[in-house]
């Protein structure tokens, strides 16, 4: 891998290269990029398919002044290694090492940061009016996916920036494909004009004009075609105020490099339009976009990647095969996604069910308030979004579905610490912006069974209810699927009994925090509900227990440790207590259990704040 860093320059001298040593650059970059991330996993699909897009960037504009805004990261491993950062990819998602998306302090070359998607027009479009304001004539290029273009906060951006009329460029990364599938509008925007009546007619009336010369029709049909490929596409941009440009072959440096450097003297809102091959160059790729999308470390040669030992299944199966179960027995169950068909583990779902399986592209917030829809008319909709993915539709579950006290249930993946994906997507935040909503009942299951149990008990809810679950592997129970089988709402579970401190776990903490209560002989409660409180058994054990100690892997912060102090403050109940949690800064990439462990939230963390807290009541009169 040294030897092909040798061959792949800093933007500087890419500036000052050949067409053909350029060429040979494109190469390199995707042989390195194939041989580091088959040995540490990460995205690979995407970023494939923009390596000629990003030597060409790199080469026209001047780079880091020039802003270059990638969407999301998912397709930016080509400009990370451009820019100098290739000997650390063998660190990649790795705690300490390099991120998987952009971040500005990592790099001078990363102008904007983000790792969700859709973004990048609204910040390029923040950055080009910022040097019209200092009177600044550098470049800004927005480089965003045909996927990403499925979610509202992009075209609020270009009818902005039309309106504005920026000096911005946005390049549209088409590869026909985001993570799952396309769906919506956009892919379906050439068909709507091209079978609208008016030009219908006109080409049906052509075509029996041109019916008795042949020769003629067929050169009309040529023509029709080329105006359709050429034309349409631009229609939509054009209206927004965007001079469109394309579309071209995304992997062909001798029409990127010069069309770029003509727009690049246009000023103004302009839309390069690039066709792109996700996985290109890698034939397992091309076949299967989707599964090499993100990957595990594989075998290049043939593409295999390193298969899991055998194990319990992960929630999110656990979650998929009750979804399937409970949609064969209630007719009113619809599963909806945003764009997470696999992730979310709906895949069988939607073969069995395609007629009740809504994916709606990356559109969290249409997402939310199109379930509750659903949910006025007598549909009950399960909406399968990660818990950072909810974040962005925080307004549409609090107005469109709590304010309404829709049933409408969330189940929400990757909750907690999610590895390698590092702070943006960390799912730290849901206990606590989630419990100060009136109506929602929230709950967080110790392991699999509690998962379908928790799941039953908020599809028979008739408000509101989210579930919120991590991402990895269950505990191997053989699992009861019985879909009556529910969970008393309120009411939490002690594991063990013991004396003098009480050890109150949210979630799957709750097997560390049995193995901290065997070694401290305390007492061990599953709190199963963040909202509403066991608030009967919280009295109890102010009455039996010295201290009380609460686990949780969300934030601190206004999370689960804070509801129960709150309440017991408001009740007149002073009890020394500690609380346990993800501490006031974002978690950066790295292996969750080695965070858990540095953050004192697994079984001997646990142990020595409870021995702590205990010491310190045996230093207080009367506590001995």
């Amino acid at each position: 891998m040294t030897d092909l860093l040798k061959g792949i320059p800093m933007p500087e001298e890419l500036r000052r290269m050949s067409r053909t040593e350029l060429k040979g650059v494109a190469k390199t970059l995707r042989q390195f990029l194939l041989e580091t991330v088959s040995q540490t996993g990460g995205h690979l699909s995407s970023c494939l398919g923009t390596v000629e897009l990003a030597v060409a960037l790199h080469t026209v504009f001047n780079t880091p002044d020039d802003r270059l805004v990638w969407d999301v990261g998912h397709q930016a491993y080509p400009h990370k290694i451009l820019t100098g950062r290739g000997p650390r990819f063998g660190q990649l998602r790795m705690k300490d090492g390099l991120s998987g998306f952009l971040k500005r302090d990592e790099s001078p070359y990363d102008s904007f940061g983000a790792g969700h998607s859709s973004t990048s027009i609204s910040a390029g479009l923040g950055m080009a009016v910022a040097a019209k304001l200092k009177k600044n004539d550098r470049e800004v290029v927005a480089i965003i996916g045909d996927g990403a273009m499925t979610a509202g906060m992009a075209y609020e951006a270009l009818n902005n920036g039309g309106v504005l009329d920026a000096n911005l460029l946005v390049v549209l990364n088409d590869n026909e494909m985001s993570i799952s599938p396309n769906v919506g509008a956009v892919s379906q925007y050439l068909t709507r004009i091209l079978s609208g009546r008016l030009y219908n007619t006109v080409r049906d009336g052509a075509g029996q004009a041109l019916s008795l010369l042949p020769p003629l029709r067929e050169l009309a049909k040529k023509a029709e075609e080329g105006v359709k490929g050429l034309v349409t596409p631009g229609t939509l941009f054009e209206e927004m105020g965007f001079n469109y440009f394309g579309p071209i072959d995304g992997h062909d440096l001798d029409a990127l490099i010069p069309t770029l450097e003509n727009l690049k003297k246009i000023k103004g809102p302009r839309l390069l339009h690039v066709m792109t091959k996700k996985g290109k160059g890698y034939g397992p790729a091309e076949e299967d976009p989707c599964g090499y999308h993100g990957v595990t470390p594989f075998n290049q040669s043939d593409g295999q990647m390193a298969k899991k030992a055998g194990g319990p299944p992960s929630y999110t199966k656990v979650f998929g095969d009750w979804l399937c179960d409970k949609g064969a027995a209630e007719s009113s169950l619809v599963a909806i996604t945003p764009a997470m068909r696999e992730g979310s583990g709906l895949v069988r779902f939607e073969q069995l069910y395609p007629e009740r399986y809504y994916d709606v592209g990356i559109a969290e917030q249409h997402a939310v308030t199109f379930a509750a829809g659903m949910a006025c008319d007598g549909i009950h909709p399960v909406v399968a979004i990660y818990s950072t993915f909810l974040q962005r539709a925080y307004d549409q579950l609090l107005h469109d579905v709590a304010i309404q006290n829709l049933p409408v249930l969330f189940a929400i993946d990757r909750a907690g610490l999610v590895g390698a994906d590092g702070a943006t997507h960390q799912g730290a935040f849901d206990m606590a912006y989630a419990r100060c909503i009136p109506n929602l009942v929230v709950m967080a299951p110790k392991d699999e069974q509690e998962l379908r149990d928790m799941l039953n008990t908020g599809f028979a809810y008739p408000g509101p209810a989210l579930v919120r679950y991590p991402r990895g592997t269950g505990v191997g129970l053989e699992l009861d699927k019985n879909l009556e089988r529910t969970v008393a709402l309120g009411k939490a579970e002690v594991i063990r009994s013991g004396k003098k401190l009480a050890i109150l776990a949210f979630g799957t903490r709750a097997a560390a925090a049995l193995q901290a209560g065997e070694a401290l002989d305390a007492t061990v409660i599953n709190m199963r509900f963040v909202k509403p409180l066991d608030q009967e058994l919280l009295q109890e054990l102010t009455q039996t227990h010295q201290a009380l100690l609460t686990v949780e892997e969300g934030v601190i912060a206004g999370g689960a440790g804070s509801a129960v102090a709150e309440y017991l403050l408001n009740q007149g109940q002073i009890v020394p207590m500690r609380i346990l949690g993800l501490p006031d800064q974002f978690i950066e990439q790295g292996d969750a259990n080695q965070w858990l462990a540095e953050l004192g939230l697994d079984a001997s963390g646990i142990t020595a704040a409870g021995r702590t807290l205990l010491d310190s009541l045996a230093r207080k009169p009367g506590h001995a």
